[in-house]
């Protein structure tokens, strides 16, 4: 693959760019005339209302990534060294690296043609009375079929985890993201639909597992019991430093604020994408196929390519619009051994798809062009 630099905004349309409003810089601005800028009472608030806007029954535990949200879920979930875990080959090595934190045996599932996200047929034939989990991924944004996913984790009595780094404010079957899943969690990094600069959320179906959570979240501290003045705790858990920080917290507030208002025109921008190349046999946008996945909040717009995929991203960068692949599939990198044989569908598609412009500074004329670049042919 030809290498690409990185462009800068001011030569042309990039791929991404953080979506960070004046709410936000005000309440960072706020924090740093506090005492409290490492975690302290706007963590708490944050989680607050980050609960009650997408959490239904779920507990909300606020991490410095979505990575660290991953690693204490599959902590909290019980796994263990040798544990065999069902997960997507296709998503951000984040999904999976913590699971080798463990020493537990990632099975990679191949993906679905249409979506993108772990394929149902490949995930029910590789589980079995040995699997200790199942972890899913809502590519772009677009919900898994979690009533197939939960029958089969119901039936096996294993948790799902679901990783929703893409998908906040996305619904399945109307139910907001975060209220199907064992555990879910979300990522603030800088370029995600709500960003805290770096920084995660965990969301956690069984409330009695909380106090364990936020003591990994620091170093297996009780925290509250040392801030109260007892200081004779024992730790029973090796912790983390896992926690976020008031600054995160304080641009989260004021993220949530504007949070609707990104998500409408993430919806546009798509909408707008599809109604310009539903024509084109070229490029087919990855979209949802289930009727119930259909309300979803698009993270990122995903094409796959008729032929030459390189010669579409050199068309685009020629006219000074950025295009990359964002994600692998895991097998490919030396962390998970080697290159698994068992992936038909993820070999059909990893040389074509594509992850074109879509962010909330890209205006609708914008996807216009871009539509129009793709449109001329390659």
């Amino acid at each position: 693959m030809r290498e690409y630099p990185v462009m800068d905004p001011s030569e042309g349309l990039t791929l991404f760019y953080p979506t960070v409003p004046k709410t936000a810089i005000d309440e960072v601005a706020a924090t740093l005339a506090t005492r409290w800028i490492g975690q302290g009472p706007r963590v708490e608030r944050f989680e607050q209302q980050f609960k009650a806007k997408y959490l239904i029954d779920h507990s909300p535990l606020a991490v410095g990534s979505g990575t660290d949200a991953l690693h204490l879920a599959y902590l909290l979930a019980g796994l263990q060294a040798d544990d065999e875990v069902l997960v997507p080959v296709f998503t951000c090595t984040a999904t999976n690296i913590p699971l080798l934190y463990i020493g537990a045996k990632v099975n990679f599932v191949d993906i679905d043609p249409q979506t993108m996200n772990i394929s149902i047929a490949d995930l029910k034939r590789k589980i079995n009375d040995r699997t200790r989990a199942i972890v899913t991924v809502d590519y772009g944004g677009i919900c898994c079929d979690y009533d197939e996913i939960n029958s089969l984790a119901l039936k096996y009595n294993i948790p799902v985890i679901q990783d929703a780094a893409h998908s906040l404010g996305s619904r399945y079957d109307g139910k907001i993201v975060g209220s199907f899943s064992d555990f879910v969690i979300f990522s603030f990094q800088a370029i995600k639909t709500l960003t805290t600069g770096d920084g995660g959320m965990l969301a956690i179906r069984n409330k009695t597992l909380l106090p364990r959570a936020k003591k990994l979240r620091w170093f297996g501290i009780d925290r509250e019991s040392k801030q109260g003045g007892i200081w004779e705790n024992d730790i029973v858990d090796v912790g983390y430093k896992y926690q976020m920080t008031d600054i995160a917290a304080a641009m989260g507030l004021g993220g949530l604020e504007k949070v609707d208002s990104n998500i409408s025109h993430r919806k546009a921008i798509f909408a707008k994408y599809q109604e310009n190349l539903k024509n084109f046999s070229g490029v087919k946008v990855i979209a949802p196929v289930s009727e119930k996945a259909l309300d979803f909040c698009p993270w990122l717009l995903t094409v796959l390519v008729e032929g030459d995929r390189v010669g579409l991203m050199d068309k685009l960068r020629e006219q000074k619009i950025e295009s990359a692949q964002v994600h692998f599939r895991n097998d490919r990198y030396s962390i998970f051994g080697q290159r698994r044989k068992d992936l038909p569908v993820m070999d059909e598609l990893e040389h074509r798809y594509l992850v074109l412009p879509s962010h909330p500074r890209v205006t609708l004329e914008q996807v216009d062009k871009v539509c129009s670049v793709v449109k001329s042919g390659w």
